[in-house]
Parts: structure tokens; C-alpha cells; sequence
């Protein structure tokens, strides 16, 4: 059995919701403006990695991290072999299709039989599209995904909004939802198994603070 269990965390946009559950189960002192990417709770028995988002699943399935809060976005896109016990429901957000409004204005999705997207979701792209019997071509990015359409690189994009307002501000509509997500608790499958006890009794704390905060 170790010593204690390590827990990857996000950062960005989830962090905030992270920290807080943690808050709630009595860790506390970790400064999220803080640059270190490591911080140990030794009352508690956890070690918290901070990461990319996109990371966490590596971290997780090849058991240098017991567990992680992802969004369930890049499970999606990821695919990875863990196992996803708990919905933590903060950190809101969907998948979408948009364009720009002069192409929204006169287009019909219905009449698609080829499309460019920009995107950092290309599996799911991919996915959604061939679903519908549409040839797509994918443009990869890693960020400003809303800049494709204004600049000529695609005509439309693949991505994650939450109130819809970047769309908007860059002349961009909302055609199509591909997917919802919200933060996920995943879990190593060996740790599963190793530190069963410590792991499902963290899972189980994390789960009744989610239940109370949802009421």
C-alpha cells in the first residue's frame, strides 16, 4: 500500500472547481497561482500534480498518477484506458460546430458533403462528420480556434464553448452541438485494485460533497 494516493489536476478553467471540492474534503493551502507543479498534503495522504488538461489522461493510465479530474471533452477525444467513476458536475461546457454569420446566413448543414474545420478535437471531428456521411478535412490546432474562420484557414471550427460569448464577439455562429462536458473523476486501473480502499474511500468522499453542493 502507499503511502499516499496522487491526484492530477487541471489546469485552466476546471482548477478553480478542483481546488474547491478539495477545500471541501480539508486540503487546503495550495496556491493556485503558484508556480510549482507539485503539492503534498501529507494529513490528508495526497500528492496533487498540477497539468495541462490534454496530459492527464497519460499520467493516469500509465500510473503516475492514481487518479484525475479531466473534462469529459478530451475522454472523448482520448479514449484513454481508465476507469471514469464519478461526474463531479462543475466545469460546464459543450462541443460545437460554428461559422461565420454571413455563411451562416445562407447556408444549409443538411446540403454538407465536404467541410474544412479547424479544431483541437480532430477524433471527434472526424467522428461527427463521417457519422453524417460528410468527407471532412481536419486543420489541427492547439489554440485561438476562432481566428480560422476570420482569416481564411477553414470555414468552420470545431470547439469547446461555455456561454457562447468568444463565438460571438468574433462573428461566429453556433450550427451544431456534438457533444457535453462536465469535470470526471478517472482512476489507474492497477490503483484501482492496489489502493482499492484509499481510492474508492477518496472517490466516495468526493461523491457525497458533489451530491450536496447539487441539491
Amino acid at each position: 500500500m502507499k503511502e499516499r494516493l496522487t491526484l492530477a489536476l487541471p489546469k485552466g478553467r476546471l482548477l478553480d472547481g478542483a481546488l474547491g471540492l478539495l477545500r471541501e474534503l480539508g486540503v487546503d493551502g495550495v496556491d493556485a497561482e503558484s508556480r510549482r507543479l507539485i503539492f503534498t498534503d501529507t494529513r490528508r495522504g495526497l500528492r496533487l500534480l498540477f497539468l495541462k488538461p490534454a496530459d492527464i489522461p497519460a499520467y493516469v493510465t500509465y500510473g503516475a498518477a492514481d487518479l484525475g479530474i479531466v473534462g469529459r471533452d478530451i475522454l472523448l477525444e482520448q479514449e484513454p484506458d481508465v476507469y471514469e467513476p464519478l461526474d463531479l458536475g462543475f466545469g460546464f461546457c459543450r462541443l460545437v460546430v460554428a461559422e461565420p454569420r454571413e455563411l451562416w446566413e445562407r447556408d444549409d448543414p443538411a446540403k454538407w458533403s465536404w467541410v474544412r474545420v479547424a479544431t483541437k478535437y480532430p477524433r471527434m471531428a472526424e467522428r461527427y462528420f463521417s457519422e453524417r456521411g460528410i468527407q471532412v478535412e481536419i486543420v489541427r490546432l492547439d489554440g485561438s480556434i476562432e481566428l480560422a474562420p476570420l482569416v481564411g484557414l477553414a470555414e468552420r471550427i470545431v470547439d469547446l464553448v461555455q456561454s457562447g460569448e468568444t463565438l460571438r464577439v468574433n462573428g461566429l455562429v453556433e450550427v451544431a452541438e456534438i457533444a457535453r462536458s462536465t469535470a470526471r473523476v478517472i482512476v489507474n486501473r492497477a490503483s484501482m485494485k492496489t489502493e482499492h480502499a484509499a481510492v474508492t474511500g477518496l472517490i466516495e468522499e468526493m461523491r457525497a460533497r458533489t451530491t450536496k453542493v447539487g441539491r
